[in-house]
């Protein structure tokens, strides 16, 4: 009866509205009764832009010029536009390309991770074609709207695998909307880019009760999606009933999920680095067309959380580097890529969003991080943020510990949505922007079982693992049950320049892990108690990668130094583990493990 009542509750904890919305989505969809499997178009040829008479001095992104780049790492040498239905890391292909998109499966072992298929049809490169156009470059101009003709002529509305998922749907409208902006050319879009507009939106609105149960990203983008795409179509003349439904769910549902996703404390539904960008993205493309168009503000709520969810982002990102923890999913996803940074520098975001919502610099030196602000012709503000300091995250449950230039980044449990990630007490140590203690990501999410389970299980992760099991069950690819509770959250800053945290959790068979932190300056001090049920726990510390050696009690990696103190410890060893910094890619790491066989307090000492 034991998995029965894992289901039930973690059903209740899922929200039977939300269980009830996918079922009646899966039905509507598998019998034809809802409407989307009516659905009929013809996709335009175009022509989607025009010439540009006035050109910008701005520096544009080289990304999709000469090669593809997938998930920010992966090139691929172009040869006119790409294959719009291969997954470029094994040449596959999706087959019966052209039958509706309800008959291609989600997931197609032949084919592999349908992202990787979907990926080029994000059009990130319509950015990139659009900027190089706005500076003079003709043939970028044509080769957009070659490369526009020929994705509609590939892709015929509604059938194949890009015409599945709304959010994919969604963020077209949005690149293509911002690429109209850096063109100029709102006002005055083509008739074919309208047109290919109005099929997006079509395809997104039969679906939005999936999107609103999945309490993510997919709420978020789609009403971005019909909110940019709705008003473009109004501002045009359009005053048809698919028109009025997207401006006016668009702005409803955008209000609603920022109140029901992002919290008072800025955390995002998805507990996740990666997804925060995201949703950061997409709410900078909304709060931009709205104010390039001069429509009506949204609610003060919907503002608060926006700089709530900055001021998070801002505080998990290294302002020397740009990166930040790889802590919950990666997807490999960054919305406007309208600069030549790598994938994990998260600061254009972070600038965007604090000039859009705080009207103040996140960073105060000028970089490439600022680009951004110039193509969306958004005012760089004169207003500094002040620097990010220790601070509790208790909603989304994360604290964040700041000691000169060291960064503590731990993990708890507060989940009021699903976890992605059994990752309780997970710890990240950043010094001088240095990733030295580090969160194993995701790699894929099509992945053979045995990389899902070690990326998003327990044994990725700086934190005890008992009986060799994840902290919590898992029921599906996507889902865990009897998500675990926090006890005994403690954030407190001692008068000696010291930060010290504690927090505790009890999992479903009894084992019990107390973490206390304690940081200064020069050194961090990490405290396990583990006690309870259990007859085997580990202890991991994930290091960056370097020549790690054990020398006695200590391990070094001569300018680092872990020593690690306990009572009963059964032993000690340097093993080798996986990290994935971006999709699809996974790297080796050397890992410390320490194994015990009862309860036992265990201390270890960092010093740099």
């Amino acid at each position: 009866m034991e998995p029965y009542g894992i289901n039930v509750r973690t059903y209740v904890s899922l929200g039977l509205q939300n269980i009830l919305r996918v079922a009646l989505y899966r039905l509507g969809v598998k019998t034809g009764l809802n409407p989307v499997r009516r659905l009929r178009a013809v996709l335009p040829r175009g022509p989607f832009f025009r010439p540009v008479s006035a050109f910008v001095p701005f520096q544009p992104s080289l990304a999709w010029h000469e090669t593809a780049l997938y998930f920010g790492w992966y090139e691929v040498p172009l040869e006119g536009s790409p294959n719009w239905h291969k997954n470029p890391f094994t040449g596959k292909r999706v087959e019966k390309a052209q039958n509706p998109w309800w008959e291609v499966p989600d997931f197609d072992p032949r084919v592999g991770d349908i992202k990787t298929v979907w990926e080029a049809s994000r059009f990130d490169w319509v950015l990139a074609m659009a900027q190089r156009a706005a500076t003079g470059d003709g043939n970028e101009l044509e080769r957009l709207n070659n490369w526009l003709a020929d994705w509609c002529a590939k892709n015929p509305a509604y059938c194949g695998p890009n015409w599945k998922c709304g959010q994919e749907a969604s963020i077209r409208i949005m690149h293509l909307a911002m690429a109209a902006l850096i063109l100029d050319q709102i006002e005055t879009a083509e008739p074919a880019l309208l047109e290919l507009v109005l099929v997006h939106l079509k395809r997104i609105l039969p679906t939005l009760s999936y999107a609103i149960a999945q309490n993510n990203n997919h709420g978020t983008s789609e009403a971005a999606g019909l909110f940019i795409g709705g008003h473009w179509l109004a501002l045009r003349g359009k005053n048809d009933k698919i028109t009025k439904k997207s401006m006016a769910w668009g702005r409803k549902l955008l209000e609603d999920r920022i109140r029901c996703l992002i919290e008072p404390d800025g955390s995002f539904s998805q507990y996740s680095v990666t997804y925060q960008r995201v949703v950061l993205d997409t709410l900078c493309m909304v709060e931009s067309w709205r104010k390039r168009l001069r429509l009506p503000r949204f609610s003060n709520h919907f503002y608060e959380r926006c700089r709530a969810a900055t001021d998070w982002l801002y505080a998990f990102v290294q302002p020397d580097t740009g990166d930040a923890p790889n802590i919950g999913s990666n997807d490999g996803a960054r919305l406007i890529p309208l600069v030549d940074t790598d994938y994990r520098d998260f600061r254009p975001t972070v600038q965007l969003a604090s000039a859009l919502f705080h009207q103040s610099r996140a960073y105060k030196a000028f970089g490439k991080y600022d680009i951004p602000l110039k193509w969306l012709k958004i005012e760089d503000p004169f207003n500094l943020l002040p620097p990010a300091k220790s601070k509790l995250f208790d909603n989304g449950g994360y604290a964040f510990l700041q000691n000169g230039e060291a960064s503590v980044y731990l993990r708890y449990p507060r989940f009021r949505f699903r976890p992605s990630h059994a990752d309780a007490l997970h710890l990240d140590l950043w010094i001088g922007g240095e990733n030295i203690l580090r969160d194993g990501g995701s790699y894929s999410y099509s992945a053979e079982d045995e990389w899902l389970n070690y990326f998003q299980g327990t044994a990725s992760h700086n934190t005890i693992q008992f009986d060799g099991r994840d902290q919590m069950p898992r029921l599906s690819r996507f889902l865990f049950g009897d998500w675990l509770t926090t006890k005994d959250v403690r954030l407190i800053e001692e008068l000696d320049n010291i930060v010290t945290l504690s927090a505790s959790y009890t999992d479903k068979w009894g084992a019990s892990h107390l973490r206390v932190v304690k940081l200064s300056n020069r050194s961090l001090r990490v405290t396990d108690e583990i006690k309870g049920n259990f007859k085997t726990a580990i202890l991991r510390w994930r290091l960056m990668p370097d020549q790690w050696q054990i020398e006695g009690e200590r391990v070094t990696n001569g300018k680092i130094i872990l020593k690690v103190k306990a009572s009963n410890p059964v032993g000690i060893r340097m093993v080798e583990g996986w990290e994935s910094r971006y999709y699809l890619k996974k790297n080796r790491l050397p890992v410390l493990e320490i194994t015990f066989s009862q309860p036992d307090k265990i201390i270890t000492e960092i010093n740099w």
